[in-house]
């Protein structure tokens, strides 16, 4: 693959800090996009802050921020929210993560921006959206995953409700937000028009959970935690294996669950009208989930694999990050290799989260240090001389690396 990547020549402006909106401008990088990063001098993105870590370099913020570039600009300033809109008039895209009001008070809201560059899409990213009662408050990744429902069925039937330990929210709706900035840079090419994308934290996971919703609607039934199983098919879950190991099986239609009993050698469970359909499954779920978890805690895991994948079963180990790292089809198709950081050395991280038939996969070349190409940017979309630059760097507006 050889191809120009489908989002080459686009600029985006990253106002965003932390996890959901670093998230989408990944995205957007990982097809093309030139993302130049805007940290506070000094601190920088707090996702610097963040653990794990290597030698002081936090692996989070490499991880979404490796091959943006970084500006320096102060915006509590005047001067620096003033070069911010100056810079936003020569890119195509601006996303920002603040509490919304915070632009428009700085003086950076749409209409300003969209009055300077009327193709501009402004991608928002906030904790419940840009409108409605809850607009104004704070929200991380935790109460998006609170607040969605999804940690209230998340669990088992006798622990607490469960977020989990990585931002699966923030992801969910950076990847949200890189697709409503697609969109709209798509309509931009018909009308010429920007747009602005507002996601809210929360949307993204509440979709997804969405069954639950309409499930207390129409029976008034509240789902609750129910462990390994979707409380909607079975045979489906995590098992362990004679030596310990752990696997997945996903019956999840009829057909694969008459290739389960198969490769247990149990073909007769399909005689049994308490196990002969899904529905019935489901209503005997213990005694068919103990059937099952019986059979796998009989053989070593390789070998129940072996089993279930000669029988065409919908199964996987249960991978922990050395399983990752070493698996072939993993390395082939997913991992790919951070460069360019001495601190790091030669590592593999999770390349895009899908593949374009047309175009090269991206690199990644190393990861920013807090305002390393404030000049270059500078220069580069503004045509700021040496002696304007150092002006700004004296009175502490911009700071270089």
């Amino acid at each position: 693959m050889t191809g120009t990547p489908p989002l080459a020549g686009v600029r985006v402006l990253e106002l965003g800090t932390m996890y959901a909106a670093p998230t989408a401008g990944r995205m957007l990088r990982d097809f093309g996009a030139d993302v130049v990063k805007v940290e506070p001098p000094g601190t920088g993105d707090y996702a610097r802050q963040w653990t794990p870590r290597k030698d002081g370099l936090a692996l989070g913020f490499s991880r979404l921020n490796a091959g943006k570039r970084s500006v320096a600009v102060d915006l509590r300033r005047a001067e620096g929210r003033d070069l911010v809109r100056r810079l936003a008039a020569r890119c195509d895209v601006v996303i920002e993560s603040f509490r919304p009001g915070r632009l428009e008070s700085w003086g950076l809201g749409y209409d300003t921006l969209r009055a300077d560059n009327p193709g501009l899409v402004l991608t928002r990213v906030s904790g419940f959206g840009q409108t409605g009662p809850y607009r104004e408050r704070p929200g991380f990744g935790t109460v998006a995953e609170t607040g969605s429902g999804f940690a209230y069925v998340n669990g088992w039937p006798q622990t607490p409700p469960t977020s989990p330990p990585f931002g699966f929210a923030d992801s969910i709706a950076g990847i949200a937000a890189a697709m409503g900035t697609a969109m709209s840079l798509f309509r931009r090419e018909r009308t010429g028009a920007g747009d602005v994308v507002d996601v809210a934290l929360y949307e993204p996971l509440m979709f997804i959970v969405g069954d639950m919703i309409l499930k207390y609607q129409t029976s008034g039934e509240i789902q609750g935690r129910v462990g390994n199983g979707t409380g909607s098919a079975s045979p489906r879950g995590i098992y362990q294996a004679a030596d310990g190991g752990w696997l997945s099986i996903a019956a999840s239609n009829q057909t694969i669950a008459e290739r389960l009993f198969a490769a247990m050698g149990r073909p007769d469970l399909l005689l049994d009208p308490r196990f002969a359909t899904n529905v019935a499954r489901m209503a005997n779920n213990d005694a068919i989930q103990a059937e099952v978890s019986a059979w796998v805690a009989s053989r070593p895991r390789d070998e129940i694999l072996a089993v279930l994948e000669k029988h065409e079963v919908v199964t996987s180990a249960v991978n922990d990050a050395r399983d990752i790292v070493a698996d072939p089809h993993f390395r082939e198709r997913t991992l790919v290799e951070l460069t360019g950081n001495d601190v790091l050395g030669r590592v593999l991280m999770p390349g895009p989260v899908l593949h374009l038939a047309g175009s090269a996969p991206p690199g990644y070349d190393g990861v920013p240090e807090i305002g390393q190409h404030t000049d270059e940017i500078l220069a580069e979309l503004l045509g700021l001389d040496e002696g304007e630059r150092a002006t700004l760097r004296a009175a502490g507006v911009t700071a270089p690396a």
